[in-house]
């Protein structure tokens, strides 16, 4: 995976210290939250359960079963009881080994932690990556390139870790969160594979892949306001570069469903050959899940 390709994963690290000319940002598109519980953490965002969806067998998925979110670094003590509420067992760390030692996950002692990363940063690529944005040598065009192509990547370049991932989840008999840096581009994915598995149609899982926006929408739009206003002090970045990284576009999932039919020929095929999950257990899914 190239070192551009990883721009994407410094979005929050580098919010707070951008500035480049004042720019308008556009709109992005909004999930409609419907069925989805609304769960506040303190000090976590983009926290939520899935579930209360029907797939296209007319099942619902139950409650309180997956639950995703940004990073756990500033979780507090006090929020402990609140995983413990919610019967969460289980956290899933998807985020490379730099990006845990720099912020690892607080939790309280009896959570059994995992760690899968698809991809290493190999050589301080994220570093030089990030040199690259603040110096103006990566605009919004190149950015939009690089994010489809982390799309591209992430769900083909390390197909084992991307099954223990899966099979981690779905073989697990309690709650499960897992959550990657912001919680929307790796734990998106994630969730859309997910989603498919279990036969969920493609407008149901691109809604809930949007729900990143709606969830991140405050602390994105405050950032962007903060990096206009100074603009003094990176004056050649493209802050259009920022707003890419910040928001998910339906184009970047294409992109990844888009690679597994290039490569495997449907997302049945991936599931079967990738994933390892056969017509049968994928039934025992459907039924473990949904009601």
């Amino acid at each position: 995976m190239n070192k551009l390709i990883k721009i994407s994963v410094f979005t929050i690290s580098l919010c707070s210290i951008v500035s480049c000319k004042t720019q308008h940002f556009e709109t992005p598109e909004y999930g409609k939250n419907e069925t989805e519980k609304v769960i506040h953490i303190k000090k976590v965002t983009n926290f939520r359960t899935v579930g209360n969806i029907k797939n296209t067998e007319g099942r619902t998925l139950k409650e309180g079963r997956f639950y995703r979110s940004a990073h756990l670094h500033k979780l507090k003590k006090k929020s402990f009881d609140d995983l413990d509420n919610l019967g969460i067992k289980e956290i899933i760390d998807l985020r490379n080994s730099k990006e845990i030692s720099q912020k690892p996950d607080q939790l309280p002692a009896e959570i059994t932690y995992k760690k899968y990363s698809a991809f290493e940063d190999e050589g301080d690529q994220l570093a030089q990556a990030k040199k690259l944005v603040l110096k103006g040598k990566v605009n919004a065009s190149d950015a939009d390139k690089r994010m489809i192509d982390f799309y591209r990547e992430y769900v083909t370049e390390n197909p084992e870790v991307i099954k223990k991932i899966i099979t981690e989840i779905l073989e697990s008999e309690n709650p499960v969160l897992y959550h990657c840096t912001a919680g929307k581009d790796r734990t998106g994915i994630t969730t859309a594979l997910i989603l498919t598995i279990l036969k969920f149609d493609k407008e149901t899982i691109y809604n809930e892949y949007l729900l990143s926006n709606n969830y991140r929408k405050d602390m994105v739009q405050k950032r962007l306001r903060l990096a206009n206003r100074l603009h003094f002090i990176y004056p050649k970045m493209d802050l259009q570069v920022l707003e890419k990284l910040s928001w998910v576009e339906k184009r970047y999932l294409d992109a990844a469903f888009g690679e597994i039919d290039k490569k495997y020929g449907s997302t049945d095929a991936y599931i079967q050959q990738v994933l390892g999950i056969s017509d049968a257990k994928r039934t025992e899914y459907i039924q473990k899940f949904t009601y």
